[in-house]
């Protein structure tokens, strides 16, 4: 077997390991780099936004039924309740010129109703009394006279159901009156009782218009 001398076998030494190294060196490279991950690819090849939820629509307000008004009344309040009327029920009481009903009351509904309100004035006390009368859609007249019944007290004296449905409120000095057409009111604190208000209602009633 020949003998390698040493400086020879030290090179191939060296060379030996400068391989070794590099081919270590490699391998660990190629064991240290990863692909990035291919994004998937959608179908059709674009992109898709993700899912939106979808817009709401605003609720949309109920329309308000419209209320459908009285007949206009013909009639004016000296024929409703005509000056002898008044002077036979109290001779100190005459028209008021100032009268204006009461927001709220039965005397301004029965205006907004294309009916008419009377006011009358006590000259010595000046006590007001006022009538109204109104002519409401059949639908409206049976509200009015269902709310009568359950807030007053029912007076058979003002006339015979159903021809006629009278009633009266003590607190208030409230009188309504309900035909098969119209919608009779008064309002006073003259009427303490029923009674007090009969003359006038009886009159008003015969004064109705056909």
């Amino acid at each position: 077997m020949p003998v390698v001398p040493a400086p020879a076998l030290r090179a191939r030494s060296r060379s030996l390991l400068l391989v070794g190294s590099l081919a270590a060196v490699a391998v660990f490279g190629l064991a240290g780099c990863s692909a990035e991950p291919t994004p998937e690819a959608t179908p059709g090849g674009t992109a898709t936004a993700a899912p939106t939820d979808a817009a709401t629509d605003e609720p949309t307000a109920e329309p308000t039924p419209s209320i459908e008004p009285g007949t206009p009344i013909t009639i004016d309040c000296e024929t409703l309740l005509t000056p002898q009327d008044i002077y036979d029920f109290n001779p100190n009481v005459s028209t008021d010129p100032g009268f204006e009903p009461a927001e709220g009351s039965l005397a301004a509904l029965a205006l907004a109703d294309n009916g008419i309100a009377c006011g009358y004035l006590h000259q010595t006390s000046n006590e007001l009394m006022n009538f109204a009368l109104s002519q409401p859609s059949p639908e409206q007249l049976t509200l009015a006279l269902n709310a009568a019944a359950a807030s007053s007290t029912p007076v058979p004296t003002y006339g015979t159901p159903p021809a006629v449905n009278g009633f009266f409120d003590p607190k208030s000095g409230e009188v309504q009156v309900f035909t098969p057409t119209y919608w009779l009111s008064a309002t006073s604190t003259m009427f303490f009782e029923p009674g007090d208000a009969q003359t006038l209602v009886n009159a008003a009633l015969s004064h109705l218009p056909e």
